[in-house]
């Protein structure tokens, strides 16, 4: 039998078990392993480019047209029809620099009337439009 003697009370293992700690750092290690390529993916953007020109002196010229809910048209205020306002859209894209385009519809209006407006608009060469909302956040 491996029984202990009442002398051997005084001899002590002293030494630290290194097992468990070196069981621990090796699953640290892979978790470390594991989760940095995740904290180093990058995603890229396209930052705008800085440049040295000063911005212009007036804003540019802005064009507001509105779709009313039965299809009407109303370039700057005044109704219009596509023949006046193809026209128009000509006249504004020749400009330089281009006006920026305000496309205010209403929220009875059909999705038809809108999207020939902003197609006109669009084939017509104009660039900058962008699309106005009430306060109630509906366009």
């Amino acid at each position: 039998m491996a029984m202990g003697s009442v002398g051997d009370q005084s001899e002590y293992n002293t030494t630290i078990n290194v097992v468990p700690l070196v069981d621990i750092m090796l699953v640290l290690l892979i978790i470390f392993i594991i989760t940095l390529p995740v904290m180093t993916h990058a995603v890229k953007i396209d930052l705008p480019r800085a440049t040295q020109e000063p911005p212009p002196d007036k804003p540019p010229e802005a064009i507001s047209i509105d779709v009313q809910y039965d299809g009407t048209v109303l370039w700057n205020g005044s109704a219009t029809t596509p023949t006046d306002m193809r026209a128009y859209i000509k006249d504004a894209a020749a400009k330089d620099p281009q006006p920026e385009v305000h496309l205010s519809v209403d929220r009875r209006a059909k999705y038809d009337y809108a999207a020939s407006v902003l197609f006109a608009v669009q084939r017509g060469g104009l660039k900058k439009i962008g699309f106005v909302a009430d306060a109630n956040g509906a366009l």
